[in-house]
């Protein structure tokens, strides 16, 4: 395999039944739109350290300002995008406002991730 280069077919064939299988197996095109927001919303390394913390559990917004050294309105848009994104969800208690992760789907992804990533 030659470094840098993406191995690809050498010759142009197509199998109609591989083909027929996999678009059978494909989601809407909206399911798919919808999906590459939610992995967008993981793919910014501030919003996935914002989730990794939320592993540990719920947290409000000046702890999260705290664990990733940004102001408030910055942790606060990064929250937006992961809030609209259902990815993270909150709550009001008094004057703060505490998020967690929006359920326990969000925290098998993480953990399927990192296992990924430290399997190498």
């Amino acid at each position: 395999m030659e470094t840098g280069m993406a191995e690809v077919c050498k010759v142009y064939e197509t199998n109609a039944e591989r083909i027929a299988r996999a678009r059978r197996t494909l989601p809407g095109d909206d399911v798919i739109h919808e999906m590459a927001d939610f992995f967008d919303a993981m793919g910014n390394p501030t919003r996935l350290k914002i989730l990794l913390a939320l592993m540990s559990g719920e947290l409000c917004t000046c702890d999260l300002m705290v664990i990733t050294g940004l102001s408030v309105s910055a942790v606060s848009h990064q929250l937006r995008i992961l809030r609209d994104r259902r990815v993270v969800k909150y709550r009001r208690e008094g004057r703060n406002v505490y998020y967690s992760l929006d359920d326990e789907h969000i925290k098998q992804i993480l953990r399927v991730g990192l296992s990924h990533i430290s399997g190498r």
